[in-house]
């Protein structure tokens, strides 16, 4: 007879998954390639462990549970007060200490470098009545492979010994303890999950010992033995149960302080070879060994270089598991932010592993995806032009500190040719700003575009090759040129309430024939509610015009950037207990609502401390010191518990029921590694007295040097429909053509052929600088690989020459 299936716990598949809490008190990995486990903390509690890369997350939460006499019951997360603190500075180890008036827990955490584990010591004290009084159970939420349905987990045991097991496709987890387990069971979260059994019941149901597909708890009581309170935890990870069971009993067999001591000593190296930068904060963090351990917790172990945002998932307690990557994503904006960090602080081998990986996830046509997985494999689809952009300031930045040199930099002429041609061919409007929302003419885009042609041609010129790098240095002039027309106002009623000349608008939409300029147009603010949603693009400023400084396009004592200024103090800033923080732009909705409850698509936007680390670095480069050194401190001090610091902080009145507190950090991602990057820059220009990351050529050619372009261009990606008297006019394809041109309305007829430059780009300069004001210039094109004319006449104005 064959034998009876086991009976299913109750309430399959379980309620929907969600992840947790986004606001992280620690972060940590071994710097070892066979451990393949990176852990985050919050609440007194460890939450997503991802294996085996950081992009595979693989449980929600592991925390305690404890009953008592009467059913009296607590959950750890929920009712104790939590102390969380590292092992010694730069050492993403950690001590929490978890407590109520009836008890306390104690823990050290870390991940095994000898294997896929992880370790927790637990020790539990009575404070109320005696230990005997008590029971404690490990509760874990399996989330395998990105996601909380599909998993099935099962008490079993390995080698005799019991163990809780989990599966998810193709990956799979064992909990095992030092001491026995008592009581276990397997069921489905929000239904008979431990959670539910011991806050019903008291107890535990034998009787389940396996849930199939679906969000399923794994549950089991430590047995203290009388006179013991401490046992070691081990999760361990593999391929199948056994070799996942496997690894939780040899990180056991090995015990905690042996693996202490490996796992200590590998990070104490790391640290001690980067640059002394160390402070420490009003609590006695050394904030620069937490920001620096930070970077290097992000990284990849299998795919060298590469390094996700965040191992956070933005108000994932509020998500479902319909969200696959959060943030533990490669975004190539932040991965440059992030080898700048690494940089700054004196890791030029690290930064040079980053570009390596660049150049490995580049696009055949030269871009660089929105974001990816750590393959390589696109997550979102949109393409941003300072994405495309700034592994070319990677590149530039390595070469002139020495880190790569002639020999080394042919093995990246290829990638820095193909983005260099691509940037070139789709700027200077973007599809996406550095927000991911809106295209447009972006000042943070165009400055970052602007000084990556020019790095990208020193390193042509380095190469002994002049054409191209000739080529960038004149699209670069004419697009720096060209920066106020396409994003600078004035004569606005904010100029006048402000008592300003004019100011850097947020984004320009993309030429439209209805405006006079792009900056007439409209912007959508996407998250915010339906009817709340376009803006004139006047009214929309934001920090990211501080671009043109950091980038060493504009001085920063220029009178539009001073006014700029002006204008985002007075609608961005936000006084804070720590100091002053800045919104991202005019009317942003990404953050939570005004009730406190989670963005879910529209809300309100909240503070970025990332924008107080920028502000500083424009105070720096405008030579008060004092006030970086200022916003230093604020920064700092917007750090969340454990000194991590999140995207966003709350800044409305306390909630304490949403965990929301004036100043302190909101439900955005924490840890943001691009701020960690940002602080680590940040203390470093403030050691030299000078922005660390400021590319020096546009500061010499634009700054200095007054540079200015006798150019326009026209391209079907960026049609000029007005240009100033005494220019010549560019046409640029992507093909061969004939071009018909008039500057009489056709009385009389000109043609010029175009001729392929060495980035691919086919052009042809009309000599139209003696049209006078007034006239329009008319052109059309034969394209002779498909025999056809074009047939639409393209015009374009002449103007009075004038200055922004």
């Amino acid at each position: 007879m064959a034998a009876t299936p086991p009976t299913l716990p109750e309430g399959a598949p379980g309620i929907p998954a969600r992840w947790t809490s986004s606001a992280k008190s620690g972060v940590g990995a071994a710097l070892s390639p066979a451990s393949r486990v990176w852990f985050t903390l919050s609440h007194g509690i460890v939450n997503e462990v991802y294996y085996p890369g950081l992009d595979s997350a693989c449980t929600r939460d592991m925390g305690l549970l404890v009953t008592g006499l009467g059913g009296w019951f607590s959950e750890e997360k929920r009712d104790a007060t939590h102390v969380i603190e590292p092992f010694e500075d730069g050492v993403p180890a950690y001590r929490l200490v978890n407590t109520t008036a009836r008890y306390r827990i104690e823990k050290r955490i870390l991940a095994d470098p000898a294997r896929p584990a992880l370790l927790q010591e637990t020790s539990f004290t009575a404070l109320e009545g005696n230990a005997a009084d008590y029971r404690v159970y490990a509760l874990l939420a399996p989330h395998l492979v990105n996601a909380g349905m599909g998993n099935t987990a099962w008490v079993g045991k390995h080698k005799g010994k019991p163990m809780l097991f989990a599966t998810g496709r193709g990956t799979c987890l064992a909990l095992a303890s030092s001491l026995p387990w008592g009581d276990c069971s397997a069921g489905y979260a929000g239904f008979s999950d431990g959670w539910q059994q011991l806050s019903r019941a008291g107890r535990l149901d034998p009787a389940c010992r396996r849930a199939e597909d679906g969000n399923v708890a794994l549950t089991g009581e430590i047995i203290f033995p009388a006179g013991k309170n401490t046992t070691l935890l081990a999760l361990g990870f593999g391929a199948t149960p056994d070799e996942a069971a496997e690894n939780a009993a040899a990180s056991l067999k090995r015990g905690f302080e042996p693996t202490a001591k490996t796992y200590v000593a590998k990070w104490r190296k790391w640290q001690a070879g980067l640059l002394s930068l160390d402070r420490h904060d009003a609590s006695g963090l050394n904030t620069y060994r937490i920001s620096t351990a930070v970077l290097a917790t992000h990284l990849s172990l299998a795919r060298p270089g590469a390094a996700v945002a965040s191992l956070s998932i933005p108000w994932g307690f509020s998500k479902g598991d319909d969200d696959l990557g959060g943030y533990h994503l490669v975004w190539p904006r932040d991965l440059v932010e992030t080898a700048g960090g690494f940089l700054a602080a004196g890791d030029p081998g690290q930064a040079l592993q980053i570009l390596t990986y660049l150049r490995s996830m580049q696009q055949p046509d030269g871009h660089w995806p929105q974001n990816v997985w750590l393959d390589g494999s696109p997550y979102w689809p949109g393409i941003q032009m300072d994405e495309c952009a700034f592994p070319l300031l990677l590149a530039d930045a390595l070469h002139r500190a020495g880190h790569l040199p002639r020999a080394k930099l042919a093995a990246f002429m290829p990638m820095i040719e193909k983005a260099a041609s691509y940037v070139v061919r789709n700027g200077p409007v973007t599809g996406q700003d550095r927000w991911e929302e809106d295209a447009g003419y972006s000042p943070f885009t165009l400055a970052v575009e602007i000084s990556a042609l020019l790095g990208a041609a020193d390193l042509f010129e380095a190469s002994g090759m002049a054409e191209p790098a000739n080529y960038l240095r004149e699209a670069a002039d004419c697009w720096n040129d060209q920066i106020e027309r396409w994003t600078y106002v004035s004569g606005t009623p904010e100029c006048q309430k402000a008592g300003v000349a004019g100011y850097y608008v947020r984004i320009a939409p993309v030429d439209a024939s209805g405006a006079a300029s792009p900056k007439d147009g409209f912007v959508p603010i996407k998250n915010r509610p339906p009817g709340d949603t376009d803006k004139p693009s006047e009214a929309i400023v934001s920090p990211d015009a501080l671009a043109l400084v950091r980038f060493g396009l504009r001085a920063a004592d220029d009178p539009r950037i001073v006014d700029t200024v002006t204008i985002i103090d007075a609608q961005l800033r936000c006084d804070l207990p720590q100091g002053p923080l800045w919104y991202r732009y005019t009317s942003d909705g990404y953050g939570e609502h005004a009730d406190g409850a989670p963005f879910d698509g529209t809300g309100e936007g909240r503070p970025w401390p990332l924008l107080a680390g920028e502000r500083a670095h424009y105070e720096l480069a405008a030579g008060n010191k004092d006030k970086a050194a200022s916003l230093l401190r604020t920064f700092e001090a917007s750090a969340g518990q454990g000194g991590l610091l999140p995207e966003q902080v709350w800044d409305g009145a306390d909630l304490p029921e949403r965990e929301l507190w004036l100043g302190k950090p909101s439900g955005s991602a924490m840890p943001l590694v691009w701020a960690h990057s940002e602080h680590i820059k940040l203390l470093r220009s403030l050691r030299d007295g000078a922005v660390f990351d400021m590319p020096p050529q546009g500061v010499k050619r634009y700054i200095e040097g007054k540079t200015g372009s006798p150019l326009r261009i026209w391209r079907f990606n960026n049609k000029l429909r007005t240009m100033q008297a005494g220019k010549s006019l560019r046409i640029e394809l992507l093909q061969p053509a004939l071009i018909r041109w008039s500057g009489d309305h056709w009385q009389t007829i000109h043609e010029i052929d175009t001729a392929e430059n060495a980035l691919g780009v086919h052009l042809a300069d009309l000599p139209v600088a003696d049209i006078p004001p007034g006239n329009t210039i008319i052109f059309t094109f034969f394209w002779p690989d498909g025999n056809r004319w074009e047939n639409v006449d393209f015009t374009v104005g002449i103007e009075e020459l004038t200055r922004q």
